[in-house]
């Protein structure tokens, strides 16, 4: 059996794009190259955001690419009673606090370098009850989290100062993305987590919640990310084009281009053919030690 199990978690709000990927790509390419296992879950953990039918047409687009997959597709939608378990137990360990601030609450705290909210403790000693309506936050430790990127190196991350108290359960009762993967990574037993750039600023909370919930923390490697003309990341917020069904090859080898690896071979005619090489050719020490890179014209 195989030491190495990666993943590709995509979101269904929308359909895959050049960023998609470069993701499935590095974390395909990465699992093949290891001799491991690689599966897909489906983060559909938000149903206000998710469109309706791009999880089939994620699916869909990931064979028509090539990507062959190991097991059963995990949909985070029928996960809940696994978070709620976690949920309880750092409960029981008073790694929580319910949270009645509203966004208008925080709009004055400063932005962190995930770009979000950086909680100043507002309900941290209030003990308010633990209500159907209420947020549930992580009492986060003073103590910066120190890891080692695969690719990026040396990381710290004070959760306290840069990040704070962090929801795990919203005010909507729908569980935060922190939590879940967190679960879900344990739960498959994931060894290996290669993502973009623009995750890397979340990888601190999540140790930190492996420790807290006595669960085995991967390795991570996280790639740069593609940004547009404007300097924002590719993604469906920033109107990224969906992958074509025509010119899968052009695709894959702009991808590949993109993350600095070896050039194909000219006579790779089908995606399958391309795996089948990129297999044995993928180099983590190829990549690029970057944050973002401009998108290459795919016009």
């Amino acid at each position: 059996m195989t030491s190495y199990r990666g993943r590709f978690a995509p979101s269904p709000t929308g359909p895959l794009h050049f960023g998609s990927l470069l993701a499935a790509m590095a974390s395909f390419a990465d699992a093949r190259a290891q001799g491991g296992e690689w599966l897909v879950r489906m983060e559909d953990l938000d149903p206000p955001r998710e469109v309706r039918g791009a999880a089939d047409a994620i699916l869909r687009a990931l064979e028509h690419y090539g990507f062959e997959w190991d097991g059963t597709i995990v949909y985070q939608s029928s996960r809940a009673s696994h978070y709620e378990a976690a949920l309880q137990q750092m409960r029981e360990r008073e790694l929580v606090f319910a949270c009645a601030c509203t966004r208008k609450d925080l709009s004055a705290s400063p932005v962190g370098a995930g770009g979000e909210r950086v909680y100043p403790g507002n309900c941290r000693q209030r003990a308010l009850p633990f209500a159907a309506d209420a947020a549930w936050r992580a009492r986060v430790p003073q103590a910066p989290i120190d890891f080692t990127d695969l690719l990026q190196g040396a990381q710290q991350q004070s959760l306290a100062h840069e990040v704070g108290d962090f929801v795990i359960r919203r005010a909507d009762g729908l569980f935060a993305y922190q939590l879940a993967v967190v679960v879900d990574d344990s739960a498959q037993g994931i060894t290996h987590v290669v993502r973009g750039c623009d995750l890397l600023s979340s990888t601190a909370r999540q140790i930190w919640l492996q420790r807290a919930l006595d669960l085995a923390t991967p390795q991570y490697l996280h790639i740069p990310i593609a940004i547009n003309a404007r300097g924002e990341k590719l993604s469906k917020q920033t109107l990224a084009r969906a992958l074509p069904n025509d010119g899968a090859m052009d695709m894959l080898r702009a991808a590949w281009r993109f993350l600095d690896q070896t050039r194909p071979p000219r006579d790779l005619a089908t995606p399958r053919e391309f795996w089948l090489w990129a297999s044995e050719a993928w180099s983590r020490l190829r990549l690029p030690p970057v944050l973002m890179l401009p998108a290459p014209d795919m016009a």
